[in-house]
C-alpha cells in the first residue's frame, strides 16, 4: 500500500447522520474510521425524512445530496423499489469525473453498478443484509395485506436483481453467514464486521435488578419480539422487564400497562438508552429474523452485563461464547432466573474484551477494508 492520499466515493442509501438506526450506524462509523486513517471520503447520499447534516462535512471531502424518488414513481418498475428510487443523473455525472474507487452501501444503491461509464472503476458493494431474504421475512411478519404483498413482491425482485453483484470487484458481507451465502454465488467476497459507535468495552461488573429488551419498536419484528417477552417469558417469572425503543405499537403499550413488573421507555434519548443498557443485569434479545448482524447485540455486549439470546440472533457471528443461547421459552425462563442469582464478574468482562476488541474494532476493520481495496487496485 502506497503512502499517497487515498480517495473513495461512498454512495449511501440515506443520510448517515445522526447514526441512530441499523444501516446508517454502519455507514457513519465506517466513514469516521476511514477519515481517522486519512482517507478522503466523497459522500453521495439520498435523503428522505432526514436533514442535511453539518457533521458529515467534518468527515468528508464533499457531501452530495440527491432526492429519492417517490413510491409511485418507481413501484411499477422491474427494478426493486429500494433500488429504482435511488437513481440520479447528477450522481452518475459526479462519479465519472475521477477514477477513485466507489463503495455502494447496500444493494439499495446499486442502480449504476453495471453502468458502462464506470465499467473500469474499482467497485465495492457493502451488503447490509441478504435483502431478498430480509424482505421475505418482513412479509411473513406483516399483518397488513397490502404491505405484505409489497414485501413479497419486492423480495422476488431483489432476488433477481442480486445478479448485478457480478459487476462488483469486491463484495463485503456484514455477517459470517451472509458472507458464506455471497461467497457461494459470487467471486471476490470478504467478511467485514459491522461498524458501530463503541470504542472500548464498558460493561460493569456486579449486579442489576432488571432485564432489558431494546430495539426500533416501529419494526414489526422487534415489536413481535417485545410482545413475545411480555407474554411468554416475563409473564410470571418474578423479575422486572424494561422495554426501550422508538414508536412502540398500541398493542405493546397495552401489554406493559397491564403488568406491574413491565416498564416501557418510548423513544428514549441516547443518554437514557445507554443507562438502560449499562445498568441492566440481563439484556434479553430474541429475534425472529436471522438476517445480517444486529447492532443492538453488539451494543449490549460492549456496554451491558449478561446477554440472553436465541440462535437466530447469534448464529455465525463469532459472539456465541459471550451469550447464553436459548431457543425455547422454558429454556429462556430458566436461564434468566439462573443469571439473576449470579454476579457479572471480571472474568466475564475480560473474556468479552478479548473477543470484541479482536473482531469488532472499527479501526482494525477500516484498515482491513483499505487493504482489500487499494492493493487490489494497484495490481488490477
Amino acid at each position: 500500500m502506497t503512502s499517497e492520499v487515498k480517495h473513495i466515493h461512498i454512495v449511501s442509501f440515506n443520510v448517515p447522520y445522526p447514526p441512530n438506526y441499523g444501516g446508517v450506524i454502519d455507514v457513519f462509523y465506517k466513514i469516521k474510521a476511514l477519515h481517522d486513517l486519512g482517507v478522503k471520503v466523497h459522500l453521495h447520499t439520498f435523503h428522505y425524512g432526514r436533514e442535511e447534516a453539518e457533521k458529515l462535512n467534518e468527515l468528508c471531502e464533499k457531501v452530495y445530496y440527491y432526492p429519492r424518488q417517490k413510491f409511485y414513481q418507481a413501484i411499477y418498475s422491474r427494478v426493486p423499489y429500494i433500488v429504482g428510487s435511488r437513481q440520479s443523473d447528477s450522481l452518475l455525472s459526479t462519479l465519472i469525473v475521477d477514477d477513485y474507487p466507489i463503495l455502494f452501501e447496500g444493494l439499495h444503491t446499486c442502480f449504476y453498478l453495471s453502468h458502462p461509464s464506470i465499467r473500469n472503476r474499482f467497485k465495492i458493494v457493502r451488503m447490509h443484509n441478504i435483502e431478498w431474504d430480509y424482505y421475505n421475512s418482513l412479509g411473513k411478519a406483516e399483518r397488513n395485506f397490502f404491505r405484505k404483498f409489497y414485501f413479497y413482491a419486492e423480495s422476488k425482485k431483489l432476488k433477481e436483481y442480486e445478479e448485478v453483484l457480478r459487476d462488483a470487484n469486491l463484495i463485503v458481507g456484514i455477517s459470517a453467514s451472509d458472507t458464506e451465502y455471497l461467497g457461494e454465488r459470487f467471486k471476490n467476497v470478504a467478511h467485514l464486521p459491522a461498524f458501530h459507535h463503541n470504542t472500548a468495552v464498558g460493561s460493569k461488573v456486579g449486579h442489576g435488578d432488571y432485564a432489558l429488551y431494546h430495539g426500533n419498536l416501529s419494526v414489526q419484528e422487534n415489536n413481535q419480539a417485545a410482545i413475545y417477552l411480555t407474554r411468554k417469558i416475563f409473564d410470571n417469572i418474578g423479575h422486572r422487564l424494561k422495554i426501550a425503543g422508538s414508536k412502540p405499537s398500541n398493542m405493546l403499550q397495552l401489554e406493559v400497562k397491564t403488568r406491574p413488573n413491565f416498564e416501557l421507555f418510548a423513544s428514549p434519548d441516547d443518554t437514557t438508552m445507554a443507562s438502560l443498557i449499562g445498568n441492566a443485569h440481563i439484556n434479553v434479545l430474541p429475534t425472529f429474523q436471522a438476517t445480517g448482524v444486529k447492532l443492538k447485540l453488539i451494543n449490549a455486549l460492549f456496554n451491558g452485563r449478561f446477554c440472553v439470546v436465541n440462535k437466530p440472533m447469534i448464529e455465525n457471528t463469532g459472539l456465541e461464547s459471550l451469550c447464553v443461547v436459548c431457543d425455547s421459552a422454558d429454556e429462556m425462563k430458566a436461564a434468566i432466573k439462573n443469571l439473576f442469582d449470579q454476579e457479572f464478574t471480571q472474568t466475564e468482562l475480560d473474556k468479552r474484551i478479548a473477543v470484541l476488541e479482536a473482531n469488532y474494532s472499527n479501526a482494525a476493520n477500516a484498515r482491513h477494508l483499505m487493504q482489500l481495496v487499494w492493493p487490489a487496485i494497484s495490481v488490477a
